[in-house]
């Protein structure tokens, strides 16, 4: 029976849970490395990684659910609130699961990983919750609050968002948010054609479809891409749509000598060296791991010839290179993450909102660092994957206001994406295409 507990996913949901909530640990690593080591079937890993982003993405909601169920002084161990908030996503979201196996290997759990106290507890806890139900989110009276429980996202957040975009489209987003994240992934031509690369992936059958944001782009519908032969040989790279637009934007050509100032874990730097001929792609980052992880990338990608990997503070670039001497830089900057909410649900919970001001400043230092290593008549193209204005509209007016010798112009994309916007810097929402939020702006150093 002990192994039995042990390799049940619902078990497995709550170790995942515990160490993503407790260690940090990224939700979708922590999953895919749990799949594969436990060798889940496909109905088996389906069911993991529903519940997991399940739990996550609603968690303020059940929260706020379980709340009358349990005394106010009482402390609960950590992996006992997950254990609960699953079962309780369980029975309110997912229809095809009879409440009485939910209980009775909830319960098991309990047993196996606690004492006798904790089967109580959680045995009473569930049997009230199935007796009673849940409080009705429509009777909260508060506006924000109502929001936040509806969508499980910090009141704070609900705020910024209603401010920045107005109450239309900060709903849309909220809406858009815990809506299952496409399989997205670019196509790397340095190792072949994109013609010979979806005839592979049809022979492999997996099936996708051609993506409206990028050409370089699909969107998997079926089949499970780093298993796959193509993915393996270095064909695929994973990396949403959004992303992709960041280099495509860069108007990167064969000669260039561009420094990637934030590289790890290596996308956008194998996308660069994918354009390029004769150039060179120089890739820093401040963590030795993640210098060899941009490695790896580059070799799996057949790009290490045109990519240096360097562990090196972005800040700090000055000391080593020359003024001048990048045709190109890509600032793609540390950041709050919030336009992944959707691909890393936990993230909503972990940002404070001084947090932004606090990257707003890392952002604009690391701007501010590597401006003089572009050519006049260079570019700078400056990305996050957030959706706030404190680290994007914000960082370049006042990097502009600072750099007169930059100015900013219209970032443009092989699909003319928002072609018809009113800013120059292009601004993707989560509600907009069904892919991450990203913000790219485009700085030209004067002649």
């Amino acid at each position: 029976m002990t192994n039995k507990i042990q390799a049940s996913v619902r078990f497995l949901a709550v170790e995942l849970l515990t160490k993503i909530e407790q260690e940090g640990a990224y939700s979708n690593i922590a999953l895919d490395q749990a799949i594969k080591k436990n060798s889940l079937t496909k109905r088996d890993a389906n069911l993991l990684t529903n519940i997991t982003y399940g739990v996550l993405q609603h968690r303020l909601t059940l929260e706020y659910w379980l709340e009358p169920f349990i005394k106010k002084e009482k402390k609960i161990v950590p992996w006992v609130k997950q254990l609960l908030l699953s079962a309780l996503y369980q029975m309110q979201f997912l229809d095809k699961i009879p409440n009485h196996a939910i209980l009775n290997e909830s319960i098991e759990i309990a047993k196996y990983k606690g004492h006798d106290g904790i089967r109580k507890f959680t045995t009473g806890v569930l049997h009230a919750v199935l007796r009673n139900g849940v409080r009705d989110l429509k009777k909260v009276s508060n506006n924000v609050k109502k929001i936040s429980l509806e969508v499980s996202v910090p009141e704070w957040l609900v705020k910024k968002l209603f401010e920045q975009n107005g109450a239309a489209k900060a709903k849309n987003i909220l809406d858009s948010i815990n809506k299952h994240p496409h399989q997205s992934v670019r196509v790397n031509t340095s190792t072949n054609s994109k013609e010979k690369i979806l005839a592979d992936l049809k022979e492999e059958k997996l099936e996708f479809e051609e993506s409206l944001v990028s050409p370089s782009s699909l969107i998997v519908t079926k089949g499970f891409v780093p298993e796959s032969r193509s993915y393996k040989r270095g064909d695929l790279v994973i990396q949403d749509e959004s992303a992709t637009l960041v280099v495509e934007s860069m108007d990167v050509q064969p000669q260039d000598v561009v420094l990637d100032a934030c590289a790890a874990p290596g996308g956008k730097t194998t996308h660069i060296a994918d354009k390029l001929v004769d150039g060179l792609v120089v890739a820093l980052d401040i963590h030795k791991h993640k210098v060899k992880l941009i490695m790896d990338n580059a070799h799996r990608c057949g790009s290490a010839n045109k990519v240096a990997a360097l562990e090196m503070d972005a800040r700090k670039a000055a000391n080593l290179f020359a003024p001048q001497m990048f045709d190109k830089i890509l600032v793609d900057a540390p950041c709050s993450g919030l336009g992944l909410m959707r691909r890393k649900p936990e993230i909503r919970y972990q940002k404070k909102k001084e947090d932004l001001m606090n990257l707003q400043q890392v952002q604009l230092g690391i701007l501010n660092k590597v401006s003089g290593l572009v050519k006049n008549g260079g570019k700078i193209t400056y990305s996050t994957c957030s959706i706030m204005d404190e680290e994007n509209q914000d960082v370049i007016q006042k990097f502009l206001k600072e750099h007169t010798e930059f100015t900013c112009g219209k970032t443009m994309t092989i699909n003319d994406i928002k072609h018809d916007r009113d800013t120059k810097t292009l601004s993707i929402y989560p509600d907009d295409y069904g892919s991450d939020g990203f913000f790219i702006a485009t700085l030209t150093k004067l002649q």
